[in-house]
């Protein structure tokens, strides 16, 4: 079947600008704007904060998030009022932690979705509903399965605004929504590539997430590189079993968007799971640490909601386990981890 958004353009003088709409003010958000800026897209960017808007609107910077980087408001209109920024566009892509989706909807109907292409670049599960983002927007709203697509790294948002290279993986039941997704992304430093395995990449997403706080606890505690090592290794393992057991499909979890976004959240100092991990490990409250770095990490609601998934599939996943004891059953990290050190091989 030929895809509805297979004539649509995101580069090339001769084509009227490709219309986008961006939900979510943070650093992920921001990066994507810049991404998008380098191409042929007119973007309507809703912010929460009134105050961040007319930073944005004044100077040119997200005052909030990646302060460095250079917004292009030739391109970019910045805008509080949510049906506002659906006006119009024929994308719309959700960068808010997925905890907080339901609230910056708010006032959205399924008529304001009709003919766009959604486009997920959460990492994280709807908290309570334990649904992927681009299921719950489906049934919330009504949109098409195959309008919706979602994009994977690896690809830190710091490392976007340096202008690393860096790239991205677009998945969509609709190989031509990916595929124009991916042109909408595909710029001097980042190269983009579609695929069709939306679901296996979007859990992918949520439970490195898990992964990378368990890395981080283990840091907090004073384990080492060796020990890391297995833990990511055995993670892996953790995810195939579980992608497997929920979307049976022939996959290679050896790609960047499976293991290789595992790998940059599990090592990199940019990663907030990491990060929000290694406070647990170093004995920090969950309440202190979410202070302390003042940003959403994504795995504490996610393996809540794995775990509880989980409970219908019933496959063995030790490391999602130990965290979920930390995190919601307040289990001693350094009893969690003596026990799970024992499991791991």
């Amino acid at each position: 079947m030929k895809s509805q958004y297979s004539n649509r353009s995101a580069s090339g003088s001769s084509q009227p600008p490709t219309r986008l709409t961006m939900v979510g003010g943070g650093s992920w958000a921001t990066a994507l704007i810049k991404i998008l800026s380098e191409n042929n897209v007119h973007v309507k960017w809703w912010l929460r904060k009134e105050s961040d808007a007319d930073h944005i609107k004044k100077f040119g910077h997200n005052p909030s998030y990646l302060s460095d980087v250079q917004i292009n408001t030739r391109k970019v209109k910045v805008c509080t009022k949510i049906r506002e920024a659906f006006r119009d566009s024929e994308y719309v892509i959700l960068a808010v932690p997925a905890a907080f989706v339901s609230d910056a909807l708010t006032g959205v109907k399924p008529e304001h979705f009709t003919g766009k292409c959604v486009v997920s670049a959460i990492k994280g599960m709807i908290p309570g509903a334990n649904q992927l983002v681009t299921d719950w927007v489906s049934n919330q709203y009504n949109v098409p399965a195959n309008q919706m697509s979602v994009i994977a790294g690896p690809c830190h948002a710091e490392e976007v605004a340096l202008e690393k290279q860096s790239y991205l993986t677009i998945a969509s039941q609709d190989p031509g929504c990916a595929e124009e997704v991916a042109m909408l992304l595909r710029c001097r430093f980042v190269q983009t590539t579609p695929v069709d395995d939306i679901y296996g990449i979007e859990y992918a997403a949520v439970m490195k997430n898990i992964i990378a706080l368990a890395c981080g606890i283990t840091r907090g505690l004073g384990y080492g590189d060796n020990f890391q090592a297995v833990l990511v290794s055995n993670a892996m393992q953790e995810i195939r079993q579980f992608v497997d057991a929920i979307y049976p499909k022939h996959r290679d979890l050896s790609g960047s968007a499976y293991l290789g976004d595992l790998l940059v959240t599990a090592y990199s100092p940019f990663s907030r799971n990491r990060t929000f991990g290694t406070l647990i490990g170093r004995g920090y409250t969950i309440q202190s640490a979410q202070a302390e770095m003042n940003m959403i990490a994504e795995g504490y609601y996610a393996v809540k909601s794995i775990y509880e998934v989980n409970q219908r599939f019933k496959v063995n996943m030790p490391i999602v386990e130990a965290v979920y004891n930390i995190l919601y059953e307040r289990a001693v990290p350094t009893g969690e981890m003596n026990q799970l050190k024992g499991l791991l091989k």
